[in-house]
């Protein structure tokens, strides 16, 4: 019979089981049999009535607990059973703090330290008092913003707006004592960077490898302010979106759906540890990913994610406001949306991974594998036009060569529109377009064909199609 998560087999006593002890008693509980081998076999013990003798001494002197130590026999081989609740004080051994997580022990410390403290005492971190902050703190303009999506939700008293700020964030639980929380200036806060630096969104254009990054942008602000702020600048910046005629109608479709980005970014900013790691969106031709720091609650893997299951927020109070705000729901589907309305897309399942210390989710745009650019026409890879660019406009810096790269990666995906169709796609001002467009044609890569503006648009040459 295989360990499990409350179990523990071990054929001989040594004093760093004492920790597994101590890894129950924060956990949920559990067991450890001292004479049985890896699989549950009962080996025995020579020294049961020693360890009976100083086991419950060792335990109650090194962590201030009480274990249930029982001497068993089977067979005529003698075992141990030590049985150790559940606590729901902390419980430390020399001072460390240990946790069972599955089947492995875990030593607590620094931010996952903390956040374990604050739960043994029955808060989390977005509910504790922010002394430092002050109702002046607040942006009222975010709260207003906050305020139109829960009418639109209809999950608050349709009179919370003819309340004062500070009646608004006590009804949202946001004030105790007429102190403001945590979740306050995460949520609200007109600069939440003043009292925890990495609250910001960190988001990275990258070409290839990890390390090739084209260029980047950061955002900063309330968890409202920066969701808006985003999802403007995936659209405006970082993103292609593809534009296809059915006879005179113009049809546009994003990369990825944007019910998903949506989900996965709420997921980061809501989900993750502010007194860890900023959060980051890289994006690469053939996929986004978001990563927030903070893993998976216990009793959550990967594959619950995948099924429908119980919502357990790192940051409940977050969490609270945010499904009364019509952000979120609170029944734990926000994977599954993420993972339908990419199948609705045809494109494959999202990939959910623990990774970094974080929590990591990716989207590909496409069923290929191989990572075909967004931009690309039949028979021109990815790597082929950032390189042409690369050589091209060596003596360029990096945020023309990826303005460039943009340009003609869209003009190969849609080939014979006019200038103001890629102002449209790219996202580049239409006077700066000209400009790129210039660029692109003194160098050799793109042509007009066409008898006037009007009639006609821009190809690649077809040299640059051809692969060498």
């Amino acid at each position: 019979m295989p360990e499990k998560q409350n179990e523990e087999y071990k054929q001989s006593w040594h004093e760093d089981y004492l920790k597994w002890i101590c890894g129950f008693a924060n956990a949920q509980g559990g067991t450890i049999y001292i004479g049985k081998d890896d699989i549950g076999n009962i080996v025995g013990i020579t020294d049961s009535k020693k360890l009976m003798d100083d086991l419950p001494n060792k335990i109650r002197n090194s962590m201030g607990i009480t274990s249930e130590v029982n001497l068993l026999e089977s067979d005529s081989k003698k075992y141990i059973e030590i049985v150790t609740p559940a606590y729901n004080v902390p419980v430390s051994l020399r001072g460390r703090y240990y946790y069972r997580s599955g089947s492995t022990n875990q030593e607590l410390t620094g931010n996952t330290l903390n956040d374990f403290l604050l739960k043994k005492s029955g808060q989390t971190w977005d509910d504790v008092i922010e002394p430092r902050v002050k109702m002046s703190d607040i942006d009222v303009d975010s709260l207003k913003t906050y305020l139109s999506a829960a009418e639109k939700a209809g999950r608050l008293p349709a009179d919370i707006k003819e309340l004062s700020t500070t009646e608004i964030l006590e009804k949202l639980r946001l004030v105790e004592d007429g102190k403001l929380k945590r979740a306050a200036i995460i949520l609200f806060g007109k600069d939440p960077a003043k009292f925890y630096p990495n609250t910001f969104v960190k988001i990275g254009r990258f070409s290839g490898k990890d390390n090739d990054i084209v260029y980047q942008e950061v955002i900063e602000g309330n968890l409202i302010s920066v969701l808006k702020s985003v999802v403007e600048q995936l659209n405006i910046k970082f993103l292609i979106r593809l534009i296809s005629f059915e006879g005179l109608q113009r049809i546009e479709k994003n990369q990825y759906p944007i019910e998903a980005l949506r989900e996965m970014l709420l997921n980061a900013l809501i989900h993750r540890n502010y007194l860890g790691a900023a959060t980051q969106i890289r994006i690469y031709d053939n996929k986004i990913s978001i990563w927030n720091d903070g893993q998976l609650p216990n009793g959550i893997s990967i594959e619950t994610l995948k099924r429908t299951h119980a919502s357990k927020p790192h940051n409940p109070i977050l969490a609270d406001v945010s499904f009364k705000g019509g952000y979120i729901d609170s029944w734990g589907r926000g994977t599954l949306k993420i993972i339908n309305v990419s199948k609705e897309a045809n494109l494959p399942e999202p990939v959910f991974q623990e990774t970094d210390g974080g929590f990591m989710v990716t989207l590909y745009n496409s069923n290929d594998g191989e990572g075909v650019t967004e931009g690309v026409t039949e028979g021109v890879k990815k790597d082929r036009l950032a390189a042409i660019i690369e050589d091209r406009f060596t003596n360029q810096g990096i945020p023309l060569k990826a303005k460039l790269e943009l340009l003609l990666k869209a003009i190969a995906k849609e080939e014979g529109r006019r200038t103001n169709e890629y102002k449209d796609i790219t996202g580049i001002k239409a006077k700066t377009l000209e400009r790129y467009i210039g660029q692109l044609r003194d160098a050799g890569l793109i042509e007009f064909r066409g008898s006037s503006p009007r009639i006609g648009g821009y190809y690649l040459k077809d040299e640059i199609k051809k692969d060498k």
